[in-house]
């Protein structure tokens, strides 16, 4: 990023690795400089003050589906980055999937590429597709960039991106292991899924067609492959914290598996769930009340990693104006929010908003293998950086995102906490595409 001259962000609430304090912020270069003390902005005239509000590292997001190219109508770079910026998010990973073509060669990577470089306004790292068949892809990929691979294990729901068996992923295995990349895993055994019957507006049935044991069967599949090659899984939108045992297990014999959660899963119950209202579609599927809670201990306690937005979105119309969940995409569109959803519910429980930046900073950061210069307000470190008032309550108001579509189960929810300013390399955001990291 190219923010030039000398610019000074302070405030009396600044989260750093050290602990939180009055602090200026020196940027030079698109870089922290130096974190000295509040009184001292050098000779800088270009100050922004947060007062009273908190200054923080920026959000890392690591599992974003923007779409582009091919299902731009979907989501694209323009309006994924404005909504990511709004909320808080200074970088994200792309997923390989909605777009046409797939992330699946380097070819493919590129078309990405130029796309995000043209119009993105937040940072963009890309990961890289596991599909049947393209193995000898994997090296390349890695070598032209990407931060990680991601793979399903169950139908993805668009055909450029099939699912992959144990034969697959016996083929890819020794291959992902010598880039020392990680395989993020959409973990939901398809022969644990149940074939629905017919269409239904009941939210009770769609929960039901994917059941617990879905995931608990794909996670045990990892475990054995990374017992037989280690490489290190990441298991994305973890649905249940009953799946940790497995995980727990594997971690003590020292198997590199890390797991994240979603928003979603952290907000909604599935009890609370209208019949009909399929704008909380998703896969895995939202959980009981229960389960919700028991993922908040975990994440708590530090048995899950970090937590993720997996931004799915879609045109209103593939949602269904019928209200069935087996006929409409299964998706949330959430990137604008995550930060202010996972806050909300952090506050509830009394947990303090540094713990917060270590799911969705740090440890993301460290997923991407950006742990040097992302997440830490500290000298070195890129100046991506976040003004968050953590006190103001208020509503979703879908005509305020600035997602493609304003669709969303979070509509008239009230949530705690406002992103006030986002600086992209020092650069207050709401400035041009082209000035970013892809």
């Amino acid at each position: 990023m190219g923010g030039h001259g000398l610019k000074v962000i302070r405030g009396r609430r600044v989260i750093t690795p050290e602990g939180t304090r009055a602090a200026s912020i020196h940027v030079a270069d698109g870089r922290i400089s130096r974190v000295a003390p509040y009184e001292d902005a050098g000779d800088s005239i270009d100050v922004h003050d947060a007062g009273d509000s908190i200054i923080m590292p920026g959000i890392v997001d690591t599992h974003v589906h923007v779409n582009e190219p091919g299902r731009a109508e979907w989501e694209g770079f323009e309006t994924a980055s404005r909504a990511a910026a709004a909320g808080g998010v200074t970088t994200i990973l792309d997923m390989p999937l909605n777009s046409v073509p797939a992330t699946t060669t380097v070819e493919a990577l590129e078309l990405k590429r130029e796309c995000a470089r043209e119009k993105s306004v937040v940072n963009v790292e890309f990961i890289g597709g596991v599909v049947p068949g393209n193995a000898p892809q994997i090296e390349p990929l890695a070598q032209a960039g990407v931060r990680a691979f991601k793979c399903f294990l169950t139908p993805s729901g668009v055909d450029e991106f099939p699912n992959v068996t144990e034969a697959d992923l016996r083929e890819a295995f020794p291959v992902l292991a010598r880039t020392g990349l990680p395989l993020m895993v959409h973990a939901e055994d398809p022969a644990c899924l149940i074939t629905p019957r017919g269409a239904s507006r009941k939210y009770s049935d769609y929960l039901a067609s994917r059941p617990v044991e879905a995931e608990h069967s794909a996670i045990e599949l990892m475990v054995r492959l990374m017992e037989w090659c280690p490489t290190p899984i990441h298991i994305v939108h973890l649905s249940s914290a009953t799946s940790l045992d497995i995980i727990r297990r594997a971690r003590d014999r020292g198997l590199p598996i890390t797991v994240e959660t979603c928003p979603h899963y952290l907000t909604f119950a599935a009890e609370e769930i209208p019949d009909g209202a399929t704008e909380f579609k998703c896969a895995p599927p939202i959980r009981s009340g229960e389960e919700r809670a028991a993922l908040w201990d975990a994440l708590v306690d530090g048995d899950i990693d970090l937590v993720a937005s997996d931004h799915s979105p879609c045109p209103p119309s593939m949602k269904g104006s019928d209200g069935d969940f087996f006929g409409c995409w299964g998706g949330i569109a959430s990137l604008q929010l995550t930060l202010s959803a996972v806050w909300t519910g952090a506050r509830e429980r009394g947990v303090p908003v540094e713990r917060v930046i270590e799911w969705m900073s740090v440890a993301p950061a460290r997923l991407a293998g950006l742990a040097d210069r992302k997440g830490a307000i500290a000298a070195g470190y890129d100046a991506d950086i976040i003004v968050f008032d953590p006190d103001e309550p208020w509503i979703v108001d879908p005509h305020s995102l600035l997602h493609r579509h304003p669709v969303t189960p979070y509509e008239g929810r009230e949530l705690l906490g406002r992103v006030r300013s986002t600086f992209i390399g020092g650069r207050l955001s709401g400035g041009t595409a082209g000035s970013v990291t892809v």
